[in-house]
């Protein structure tokens, strides 16, 4: 397969080590895609900035708190980002290019903002994949405060995170580790992968959903649901062979899986055009 060139750059930057990889370019190089004129060394650039006025501004006991309360000052009151309630599963909210420009965004893209002015101005910081709403930690010692950047940096406790989340479900939630748990560089992406992909189900654009599944599965090369995912859109784009491999490869991969009667019969369905 033969791959644009924003997608070649995306392809080299994930296959580092995960300490190497730049979250920032490699969303940038997702940006890219939609944006082919897109200049991924000024928004990098822009970001430089971003911390250099931070760093001007941080107290002379650099506490955690304080480097948070400084982060927020900076990002929400002096620059006005804010979360896009009122336009949440507009695709422009998951292009970090346009989020730096718009300054306004949803909760992985601001979380992703935030992530990069901490780690430049050395206050370690990891994404944190809580199921429905994305929030970011202080990588320091045994610190339990959680970061939701769509809502103005708003400092949570555990307990707090599990509140949001019932709000978020409408029903209590069972608070389980894996819920704020950090997540890798490739989750990290593939969840903005994601969001990108469900947009465009959503809206019937399968060129594109079908643009971000592929490079989700470049993160994940054997994830069943993504191949079974693609197969089903090469089915409705008419690509049949290529939608007979992928369903094939997503019943040996999950042979006993819910779906699997319904995919069986859709690749029968293709054999008989």
């Amino acid at each position: 397969m033969e791959f644009s060139v924003a997608r070649q750059f995306f392809y080299q930057e994930i296959h580092q080590t995960d300490e190497q990889i730049c979250l920032e370019r490699a969303a940038l190089y997702l940006a890219m895609e939609e944006y082919p004129d897109l200049d991924v060394e000024a928004y990098l650039n822009a970001l430089d900035v971003m911390a250099t006025e931070v760093e001007e501004r941080l107290p002379i006991e650099p506490y955690p708190l304080r480097i948070l309360q400084t982060i927020n000052r900076y990002l929400y009151e002096d620059l006005g980002f804010k979360g896009n309630a009122d336009d949440y599963y507009n695709p422009c909210n998951s292009f970090l290019n346009n989020v730096i420009d718009q300054r306004t965004g949803i909760p992985i893209t601001l979380s992703l903002i935030y992530l990069a002015i901490a780690k430049r101005v050395g206050f370690p910081m990891v994404g944190i994949g809580m199921p429905g709403h994305f929030l970011i930690r202080p990588n320091v010692g045994e610190m339990e405060i959680f970061v939701d950047a769509f809502h103005q940096g708003e400092i949570l406790f555990p307990q707090d995170c599990m509140d949001r989340l019932a709000q978020l479900f409408g029903q209590p939630v069972e608070i389980q580790p894996a819920f704020l748990q950090a997540v890798t560089p490739h989750q990290f992406l593939a969840r903005m992968l994601s969001n990108l992909k469900i947009i465009y189900l959503n809206q019937g654009v399968f060129q594109k959903a079908l643009a971000a599944i592929e490079r989700i599965l470049l993160l994940f090369p054997s994830a069943p649901v993504e191949l079974r995912d693609r197969g089903i859109l090469y089915y409705h784009l008419n690509r049949f062979a290529e939608a007979r491999q992928d369903l094939e490869d997503y019943l040996d991969l999950m042979p006993a899986a819910p779906d699997a009667p319904i995919i069986r019969n859709l690749i029968e369905k293709i054999m008989r055009n």
